[in-house]
């Protein structure tokens, strides 16, 4: 018996003292597995049951080894932190922390957390156990992984190709707008018609759609338009309030919950117009969803249009259509034109593939979208072997959808299969956001790196790298809908995402609404997107998804038990990568703390919460921190200093100025934004200081500053040392107007902060508020790359002369060149007491060119 307990304790310290060893072998493992799972997808050839299920395990096994090391190194990164905690300041220490705790070799801190040593010894053995067992079925399921994938190289995509020219369409655009533009007669029952395009999905509806609704003479002939996407479900109070929207942007109305008050404004606020609506995507075939928008549509004038694009002719019907247009389908030869248009750039390419390339407009079955994603797709293909092995694809024939869904799903799951594995991870994650929702790219670049699809490179920002796969995806249209920035080369800013990720990724994301019965299997969810209602009071079933990376949590309940709510989820989802609260929340419980794998918090403007509980600060994997509730949010937490891995503090950057930031952000030395840095005032022990900034030089974008009357010791603006701010291209110092008295000194104060400040070197943008110095800041004009430049409320300056161009001190001023080289905009905005602007004339008497953009 003594033996047996001398074994036994025996194991358990060789467990304890070779942990370290252990997890080394399990990140091994880890990328083994990953590299199995990829060249099974590779193969995209699984079809029976078996197969499937042996690669669900193999899955599985990956998130918990994941999961294991994840923790395991979430107790060294804290462990260093405490140790760290114990001595004197230092910024420096906290990126030293992380260059250990990256590293599984063993150090010093080999024994720490003895309980913690056990467990994961044991979790690692069981998963060991776990995957050799996996590993023997192999040869049962008849899964070879010894194939190499096929690797094409690919010439680098340059700029996005212009797929709006509408092909094959002539018949069908004179319709809608000869039933559009027809005056209104007394033959018309009600004061509008509506008008409905009928098709399947990648037919074009939208498209033609569009086109009647920018086209010149809709637009003269009706006052008001009006574009909604309904898509499913119809949501009545949201498309009540999407109509408001357009007809009277930020109405009061818009903040209404009941449907007669919201349908009784859309009544009054059109009861004198003429109108086109235009409902898109609409899928309801419930009459009495439709029926309380009719009544409220009527007015006094005809001639109002509506019109519908479906795939449902009942759901035409149900929105009482008298006129359908049903789209058929685009004839071979017109597919082939739309095809060919964006798959070669000239006739040489042309002639070489033409064969082939016509065999293959008559796969896409008619469908102008299934012939835009094929053209994208063989524009990367040059060679005819390249084209003949798609042609000859078995992918073509797509199991387990509808014959209607085959046609346009072939050629995009053949686009799917040509991405890496981590493009396809990517394009799969969106798939935890509702049907219709509109992307921010910033937003989703953040969403994939919280998830790990990113990998980071020592030459590359892990934001570069996501932005360029977010690149790639869009120019092989997975993204439509694009929204751009016309003030930044047409850059794209946002997107919807294709429906074809709901049906790629069918087993790991899962949607729940309100009115649903949750009577789905939830065990194998990843992502979950949840609406919670008053009637969902037991959410059991969904607890089953243990390993649960995402949480959106939606609801406009106003009394429903969200803490207690959160509490529970926060149990039982310990593995939470991302999490999005879009819901009345009061409080964040304490249980936040269980979430030790976070990455990634959004909280938007419909969470009430005041402040983050200290717990919060444990989260030392967070990488970004979005926080929307600008009305609700006072103050941040004080220990946010340990949260060493965050890259992205995001505050509303105009109506943030009132929260509190605690000391220690300085020690954030990883973020690459900080929307808003508020400085405390000489009697808020709590605040932060101008100094805070020092190292915080992987800083990008804009950074807008507060409070910096409150700095009253000049050395805090050496320290921030904004020179040091290499990467930052916008930036807005904000001080806030002084009272009567005292406002001397404040005028001395400012005037001495200025010249301490030194503006970072390459900055675009600067804004500068309500500074009380009597003089016009010198030197601006030597920023080589500053293109906007506003200056507000100097309340003391009466003149400006050349030292706001840099050359005020000069003796010899023709020495000088351009100043301001860059510069496209400059604004002065309420200068209350501003009398002059004296610039240098040269001796020929004609004003320097200083300005010369």
């Amino acid at each position: 018996m003594g033996s047996f307990f001398f074994e036994a304790a025996k194991q358990e310290i060789n467990l304890l003292v070779g942990v370290d060893e252990e997890v080394q072998k399990l990140q091994g493992k880890l990328g083994k597995i990953k590299a199995m799972l990829d060249d099974a997808e590779e193969r995209h050839a699984v079809k029976q049951r078996n197969e499937k299920l042996w690669l669900e395990q193999l899955q599985n096994q990956y998130y918990e080894m994941d999961d294991i090391l994840d923790t395991w190194n979430t107790a060294r990164i804290r462990a260093e932190i405490e140790k760290e905690e114990g001595k004197p300041a230092d910024t420096n220490a906290l990126a030293a922390v992380k260059k250990k705790v990256w590293s599984f070799v063993p150090s010093p801190l080999c024994w720490f957390n003895p309980p913690l040593r056990h467990d994961v010894g044991h979790m690692i053995r069981k998963l060991n156990e776990k995957f050799d067992m996996i590993v023997k079925d192999k040869a049962t399921y008849g899964i070879d992984f010894d194939r190499q994938p096929d690797v094409v190289e690919r010439p680098k995509a340059t700029s996005f190709v212009d797929v709006s020219e509408i092909i094959g369409r002539d018949i069908y655009r004179d319709d809608p707008l000869r039933n559009l533009l027809g005056v209104g007669s007394l033959e018309e029952t009600n004061s509008y018609r509506v008008i409905s395009l009928v098709g399947m999905g990648g037919i074009g509806k939208t498209t033609l759609a569009q086109l009647a609704y920018n086209h010149p003479d809709v637009q003269a002939h009706f006052p008001k338009r009006m574009w909604i996407c309904v898509s499913d479900p119809f949501d009545q109070c949201e498309v009540a309030k999407a109509i408001i929207n357009k007809i009277a942007p930020g109405h009061r109305s818009l903040k209404y919950s009941d449907l007669d008050d919201l349908l009784s404004e859309i009544h009054n606020l059109i009861r004198e117009m003429k109108y086109f609506l235009v409902l898109d995507d609409v899928w309801t075939e419930d009459s009495q969803k439709w029926e309380p928008f009719k009544h409220a549509l009527k007015n006094g004038v005809h001639g109002s249009r509506i019109l519908v694009t479906t795939r449902k002719h009942r759901a035409s019907e149900v929105m009482g259509s008298d006129l359908p247009i049903n789209l058929e389908v685009l004839s071979d030869e017109d597919c082939w034109s739309v095809l060919s248009k964006i798959a070669f750039s000239n006739e040489e390419q042309l002639r070489c593939l033409e064969d082939i390339g016509r065999k293959l407009a008559i796969k896409c079955k008619g469908l102008p979208l299934a012939a835009k994603l094929l053209g994208s797709l063989m524009q990367k293909n040059r060679s005819r072997e390249q084209w003949n092995k798609i042609l000859d694809s078995n992918l073509w024939e797509v199991e387990d959808i509808e014959n209607i869904q085959k046609s346009i799903l072939a050629p995009l799951i053949l686009s799917y299969y040509e991405l890496t594995p981590t493009m396809r991870r990517c394009f799969s994650f969106c798939s935890v956001f509702a049907k219709d929702y509109f992307f921010h790219k910033d937003e989703l670049v953040l969403h994939w790196m919280a998830q790990g699809y990113v990998e980071s490179k020592t030459n590359m920002e892990m934001e570069d790298m996501a932005e360029a796969y977010f690149e790639k995806l869009a120019l092989r249209s997975f993204f439509q809908d694009f929204k751009t920035d016309e003030d930044n080369d047409g850059k794209i800013i946002g997107c919807k995402v294709h429906d074809f990720a709901q049906y790629m990724t069918k087993n790991e994301s899962f949607e729940i609404h309100g009115d649903k019965k949750l009577e789905i299997n939830c065990q194998s969810a990843r992502h979950l997107h949840l609406e919670i209602s008053k009637e969902m009071q037991h959410l059991e079933s969904i607890y089953h998804a243990k390993s649960l990376r995402t949480l959106f949590l939606l609801s406009h309940e106003r009394d429903y038990e969200f803490e207690m709510l959160l509490s529970n989820l926060f149990h039982h989802f310990k593995c939470l990568r991302t999490l999005i609260l879009d819901c009345p929340i009061k409080k964040l419980p304490d249980a936040v703390k269980n979430l030790i794998h976070l990455r990634c918090l959004f909280i938007s403007k419909n969470v009430e919460i005041e402040e983050l509980p200290e717990t919060f600060c444990n989260q030392c994997n967070l990488q970004t921190l979005k926080i929307e509730n600008h009305s609700y949010l006072k103050k941040l937490p004080q220990g946010m200093g340990k949260q060493i891995n965050l890259r992205h503090l995001i505050l509303n950057r105009f109506h943030s100025f009132n929260v509190v930031f605690p000391k220690g952000i300085g020690k954030l030395i990883g973020l690459r934004t900080l929307s808003v840095f508020n400085i405390g005032d000489e009697n808020d022990r709590e605040g932060c200081k101008l100094g805070e900034l020092k190292n915080l030089n992987q800083l990008r974008g804009t950074l807008t500053i507060y409070g910096l009357e409150n700095v009253v010791n000049v050395d805090e603006a050496h320290n921030a040392q904004l020179k040091g701010k290499i990467y930052l291209r916008g930036l807005e110092l904000k001080f806030e107007k002084p009272t009567f008295y005292g406002r001397e000194e404040r005028m001395e104060n400012d005037v001495k902060l200025w010249t301490a400040l030194e503006m970072p070197p390459n900055l675009q943008r600067l804004t500068i508020w309500d500074y009380q110095g009597n003089t016009i800041f010198p030197n601006l004009g030597q920023l080589p790359f500053l293109e906007e430049l506003v200056i507000k409320g100097l309340d003391n300056v009466k003149k400006v002369g050349d030292e706001f161009l840099g050359i005020g001190d000069s003796k010899n001023k023709k020495d000088y060149g351009i100043v301001f080289p860059n510069l496209k905009s400059l604004k002065f905005l309420y200068m209350i007491n501003w009398e002059e602007w004296y610039c240098y004339k040269s001796n020929n008497n004609a004003t320097s060119s200083v300005l010369e953009n």
